[in-house]
């Protein structure tokens, strides 16, 4: 079995296609706030496998987050499913939002055997649009940071800075928030991902890549990480041919589940 938690949503009594879904910073996997908790009526006909990544949710305590971690963990999942299959026929969609784009991905290119299909909801790529303007002055911006800042400041008050601090709601500081904080400031940092773009190009399943517009989003924020995001959207999508969603907004899955469930039903069926 995987050393993470994983969260089974399923109205279908197990008959229906598995869809794992692997979540970003802040948050886990059944998040309201953050996570995929919007995305609970794709279980009517989806066996739906919410990943809480290590450090966060339900997952057992790490020292650091790691997206190629991560992707061992979504292949070992992945390698489950295949051998409770009895066939080792079929294998399961995966969605992956920020940095759990970047792990999804890392395995989707590994094992493109085991995947159905992929979504990207706003992956961290940056390497793939290392040379857009918005993503080098994102990258200037943190690597002048990290990682003394960030590690000097307690949970509570990095999430009041990363959210209040441009713009955005602060989110209740429960445990499991802050827990959460605590592992993305500790996690190894998303722009020393490579991820090898020409395995998912060539795989035969399809790809979305959804992406907020950014144009409500608080100033601030649509221009130290907005601008960056919809780059590194529009990058990858180019790179691996998907097709490429826009949806009002900036935390798409969360602010517009509506038209982010019909894709992914329409991708699925």
């Amino acid at each position: 079995m995987t050393a993470i938690h994983v969260t089974t949503w399923d109205e279908t009594g197990g008959e229906g296609v598995p869809a794992i879904f692997v979540h970003n910073i802040f948050t886990w996997g059944t998040d309201d706030t953050y996570g995929f908790g919007a995305q609970r009526p794709l279980a009517d006909r989806y066996r739906m496998l919410l990943m809480d990544r290590r450090g966060y949710g339900r997952s057992p305590d790490t020292e650091r987050s790691d997206f190629e971690t991560d992707a061992e963990d979504v292949l070992g999942l992945l390698g489950e499913l295949r051998d409770a299959s009895g066939d080792h026929s079929g294998g399961a969609h995966l969605v992956g939002h920020g940095y759990g784009g970047v792990a999804v991905m890392l395995a989707a290119a590994q094992r493109p055997d085991m995947v159905r299909s992929l979504t990207l909801i706003q992956p961290s790529v940056y390497d793939a649009a290392a040379e857009d303007p918005a993503v080098a002055a994102l990258l200037r911006r943190v690597r002048d940071v990290a990682p003394g800042v960030p590690l000097s400041m307690t949970a509570a008050e990095f999430l009041r800075a990363s959210t209040e601090g441009i713009g955005l709601p602060v989110p209740e500081a429960s445990p499991q928030r802050l827990r959460a904080v605590a592992a993305s400031m500790r996690e190894r940092p998303v722009w020393e991902a490579r991820v090898p773009l020409e395995p998912l190009r060539a795989a035969p399943w399809p790809t979305l890549v959804i992406c907020g517009t950014w144009e409500d989003a608080p100033e601030l924020y649509r221009t130290y990480v907005g601008e960056a995001q919809i780059a590194c959207a529009e990058a990858v999508a180019d790179a691996v041919g998907a097709r490429m969603l826009r949806v009002p907004g900036f935390y798409p899955h969360t602010q517009q589940p509506v038209a982010v469930n019909a894709a992914l039903r329409e991708l699925w069926g």
